[in-house]
């Protein structure tokens, strides 16, 4: 991901973001964390069960093969359930592979049950094992029981109280073993003491187990540590790339979610790509203070790690950004494409009126989200890439690496792309005019194979009209609208945001697009961001 691309999250809780907070339940993993060794215990429950398999395939062809490499003594107690044992593993196994998925947004509990459910294995091989004793154990025995003792607390951590209690649980299960088979009628001559001494590897691996227990919770409680920036603690990782992370984080004080994009310098490749990374994440973080408009993504808080990571917190979207809403629901009405595109406008109005050109305007930087009680309320992103006249206290014009175009190839005006050309905020209202033929249509102005062949179709090509690729009505007069946005002169395009948003105001629609339309739309499509349950995250900013 580079530092032009958006991160979006749909409408789907996170196994992190329905988790309980871990400092209150004892394990000091951070959620995603915890979310993570969720995934394990599903996938060592299936392990699980593939290696059971294995044992009754073993036990059925093998049968005869083992039958006469027995002692005489076990021959005559012959036969040994094997299979049955087996079978059971292979249910408790897939049981517990339920409860993993459906537990997801429990983790605590999850981890907790993959205790039991390590327990359980154990006795079922003991079972098997124990079922006909081995005469005259004369030292200690190394049991598989031991062996998952010691890697099951790595794969599903815990804390190391409980850690310790089902591994002497689990540890316990050979002795328990064999006094079964006794109690069954099979000769057992061992002493109390002489099973201890068979058996005491499986306790001391039920000790040594709280060691990892003990490391992973004292890293966990670094990672936690090392989350906190200023005032809010990081939570859990809701976008990556090749700079850094975006993470959902909470105000140590406040109840206040937010998204913080952190930027590590050693991610960041040569010094110069660094610097002129570093300068633009700085500006971005500047820019936006600076502008009030309510359809502009706002920040809360800008600094540097002791580690010299650059990070922002901003505010935490309820919503999806456009590209995802097409992509997911397909081109929009008419109408309610001119609703977004008129807020949206609102947000580049200030900005030009301010002396700054987006240069990245683009569907997946315009966000439609809850904001209180609205919804399809724009906020547009990543400011990262703008050029500011007038910035106070910086001379911008050096925040950019020479030689390089910026933006996005799909959005970018001809202007942009032509040597020595001059850019003015028209640039953007082009960028704008690529945003509405994507909402329209559901496709970009122009396809093409690389980058290079898609800037050069908007130097030279004509677009067809949007009506002509769209199976919804789309007025002409929107039409001609887009088609002035995407004129290949600046001079021909409306002047500013200002113009582009009174004229789609203009614009005669079959049916407006209001409040209300847009709440029943919410509704009917993303009902769960209407629950009263504790609010996920659902849309971070840039990164």
């Amino acid at each position: 991901m580079s530092h032009d691309r958006v991160i979006a999250r749909e409408f789907t809780p996170s196994t992190e973001e329905a988790s309980p907070a871990p400092a209150r339940v004892g394990l000091q993993l951070p959620a995603d964390l915890l979310a993570q060794s969720c995934k394990r215990v599903g996938i060592a429950a299936l392990v699980f069960a593939g290696l059971w398999l294995t044992g009754i395939l073993i036990q059925l062809v093998g049968r005869n093969f083992f039958l006469e490499a027995m002692p005489a003594y076990m021959q005559e107690h012959w036969p040994v359930p094997g299979a049955y044992f087996a079978s059971a593993g292979v249910l408790l196994s897939l049981v517990m592979l339920v409860l993993a998925a459906r537990l997801r947004h429990r983790p605590v509990l999850l981890l907790d049950i993959g205790l039991v459910f390590m327990v359980l294995t154990s006795a079922i091989i003991a079972g098997w094992n124990q079922w006909i004793p081995i005469e005259g154990r004369t030292g200690p025995t190394i049991s598989w029981i031991a062996i998952i003792i010691l890697v099951y607390p790595t794969i599903a951590p815990n804390t190391p109280g409980k850690i310790l209690v089902a591994g002497l649980a689990a540890a316990s299960m050979d002795p328990l073993g064999v006094l079964f088979a006794s109690m069954r009628g099979i000769p057992v001559s061992a002493t109390g003491f002489e099973l201890f001494t068979a058996f005491w590897p499986n306790y001391l691996s039920a000790f040594l187990a709280m060691l990892p227990a003990r490391i992973i919770g004292r890293l966990g409680r670094q990672v936690r540590k090392a989350r906190e920036l200023g005032s809010y603690r990081l939570m859990n990782v809701i976008g990556k790339g090749g700079m850094g992370e975006v993470y959902r984080a909470e105000h140590r004080l406040l109840a206040r979610p937010a998204a913080i994009k952190l930027i590590r310098p050693d991610l960041l490749g040569t010094s110069r790509e660094a610097q002129v990374t570093l300068s633009r994440f700085r500006r971005e973080a500047e820019v936006v203070a600076t502008l009030r408009s309510p359809h502009t993504i706002e920040l809360y808080d800008f600094g540097v790690t002791d580690e010299g990571s650059f990070y922002f917190v901003m505010e935490l979207l309820e919503g999806m950004d456009l590209e995802s809403l097409v992509k997911r629901f397909g081109p929009l009405p008419a109408e309610r494409a001119v609703y977004l595109t008129i807020q949206a406008c609102q947000s580049l109005a200030e900005a030009h009126q301010r002396g700054m050109i987006h240069r990245d305007i683009k569907p997946s930087n315009i966000h439609t989200c809850r904001m209180g009680l609205e919804v399809d309320f724009v906020k547009v992103l990543d400011f990262g890439l703008v050029k500011a006249e007038r910035l106070p206290g910086r001379d911008v014009t050096q925040l950019t690496s020479p030689d390089l175009t910026t933006g996005t190839p799909a959005f970018m005006a001809p202007e942009m792309i032509e040597e020595g050309a001059s850019v003015d905020p028209r640039i953007d209202i082009y960028a704008m005019g690529c945003v509405l033929y994507w909402m329209l249509t559901g496709g970009l102005v122009f396809d093409a194979v690389n980058a290079v062949a898609m800037m050069m179709k908007h130097v030279n090509d004509t677009p067809d009209p949007p009506s002509s690729r769209s199976e919804q009505h789309v007025p002409p007069e929107l039409d001609a609208i887009v088609m002035a946005c995407l004129a290949k002169k600046p001079g021909d395009r409306p002047r500013d945001a200002v113009e582009l948003a009174r004229q789609l105001a203009a614009c005669p629609l079959p049916e407006p697009w209001t409040e209300q339309r847009a709440t029943r739309w919410w509704e009917a499509h993303l009902a769960e961001l209407f629950s009263d349950a504790p609010p996920s995250p659902p849309a971070a900013p840039a990164l």
